[in-house]
């Protein structure tokens, strides 16, 4: 496998039906859409991100797949409280391909914690490396040592890990 693959990483996350999960920095929906399939009608998918016409597509890509467990979200997860999301509301969570982008990579972790029940665990994917000119430049990798001491220092333990891919790479923390 090339590259990161959707719907793969959500089985290997192990999403169960019924469950309230986000997809924090949704961008155009593909874990967004393979959740909301994991999960099935009696689960809840919330697509959150700051770019609102990827937010309209996301919107009508699900109608078109008849998933009417997705709500989008217009928000900010470089602020805490920004997801719009209730405290302890949800099961799982996912971050994937953000953490790069984002200059303030510890808020997006303080926001994960406000919003998942306890023992919920979110699933962190991002790119391990830079190669052809795809993906992020060298310079703005984020390691795996980085991303858990950012989640461990959020309250998080490092649970396990997946196959994201040749070039990405898949951890999931639990909310201690």
């Amino acid at each position: 496998m090339a590259f990161s693959d959707p719907q793969s990483n959500i089985e290997q996350f192990s999403l169960q039906y019924g469950m309230r999960v986000a997809d924090f920095g949704s961008g155009s929906g593909f874990y967004t859409l393979a959740a909301a399939r994991a999960v099935g009608p009696h689960g809840h998918v919330y697509a959150v991100d700051v770019q609102k016409d990827l937010l309209s597509k996301l919107k009508n890509d699900a109608t078109k797949a008849g998933l009417a467990n997705v709500e989008v979200l217009w928000g900010d997860i470089e602020k805490l409280g920004g997801s719009k999301l209730k405290e302890a509301s949800l099961d799982a969570l996912i971050i994937s391909n953000c953490l790069f982008q984002m200059p303030d990579k510890n808020t997006p972790a303080m926001e994960a914690r406000r919003v998942l029940k306890p023992g919920g665990k979110v699933l962190v994917i991002d790119w391990a490396d830079s190669f052809g000119g795809m993906g992020p430049q060298a310079d703005m990798l984020v390691s795996q040592d980085k991303v858990r001491d950012i989640f461990e220092k959020a309250g998080f333990v490092s649970d396990s890990s997946i196959a994201a891919g040749d070039h990405h790479y898949g951890l999931i923390f639990k909310k201690k």
